[in-house]
């Protein structure tokens, strides 16, 4: 081969090497890019270091329970609580310091999210624990189980904090875009979404039976919930069995827009005529 040929053809292996090259270094930079600058690393997290034209240092390691990982040469480092951006400024010091690089440029890439996650229970699609791996909210997580149960579900949730503190949730207003109530959530986080009240209907009805129970729901609303009234049916007489605060079950007469609370059994007679 002359040697303008061997040139050539070195020259092409080479533009491939470094055109391969270039596309792994931007699939990093793009991974990079993606990352939530505001979330904190922590144990369970598996990291990826990219140490620029030093391939012996770049490595994948997971966080320990601890919040430290162990990196070549510099040995073992605290991880737990710095941005990914923190991350690299730290290790490109301690590699400067220990003179091990000069003027290293690393990367940090977030392989798996696992240290923060959020749990979502109660009547949702798919209940379990979700990691943040980025700024999320309430309806976020509740997305990401799948939402809530529609024949099942409360009108309410619950958020509980890490701390305990306990916030109210009217999910209505929430899936009517009232940013009041979606709060953001963090790490430690629960979500509880509660097995709708129930209400029971008897009698001459068209559908007798157990149904849920929402807000201000009347007398007559339960009547058309249960199918409306038989042939012989009649709102009038209408008997309401309510347990008390002692536990003693109760009968009461009741009016038509008289409000349901959870566990009323309404009794629908039948006409006399």
């Amino acid at each position: 081969m002359h040697s303008d040929q061997a040139f050539h053809a070195r020259s092409g292996r080479y533009g491939r090497a470094c055109a391969v090259a270039g596309a792994i270094a931007l699939l990093w930079l793009t991974q990079a890019a993606a990352q939530p600058e505001d979330y904190r690393l922590g144990p369970g997290d598996l990291v990826r270091f990219v140490v620029f034209d030093h391939d012996e240092l770049s490595i994948s390691t997971r966080i320990s329970q601890t919040g430290n990982i162990t990196f070549p040469l510099v040995g073992v480092v605290l991880l737990s609580g710095l941005s990914a951006r923190a991350a690299e400024l730290l290790m490109a010091r301690r590699l400067t310091e220990g003179g091990f690089v000069k003027q290293p440029e690393v990367t940090v890439i977030i392989e798996e999210y696992q240290s923060q996650k959020v749990s979502v229970m109660g009547q949702v699609a798919k209940p379990g624990q979700y990691p943040l791996d980025a700024s999320k909210t309430v309806i976020d997580l509740l997305a990401m189980a799948g939402g809530v149960l529609n024949d099942t579900a409360a009108e309410d949730a619950t958020l509980v904090r890490a701390d305990g503190k306990r916030i109210d949730i009217d999910l209505q207003k929430l899936f009517d875009g009232d940013p009041a109530v979606n709060y953001s959530v963090q790490g430690g986080d629960t979500i509880f979404v509660p097995h709708a009240p129930q209400f029971y209907i008897y009698g001459q009805v068209q559908h007798p039976g157990q149904y849920r129970l929402t807000r201000y729901t009347t007398i007559s609303q339960a009547i058309s919930i249960g199918g409306g009234l038989m042939p012989r049916g009649t709102q009038r007489g209408a008997i309401l069995k309510r347990v008390d605060s002692s536990g003693k079950e109760r009968e009461y007469s009741v009016k038509n827009d008289d409000v349901l609370q959870p566990n009323d059994v309404l009794l629908i007679k039948a006409s006399i005529f």
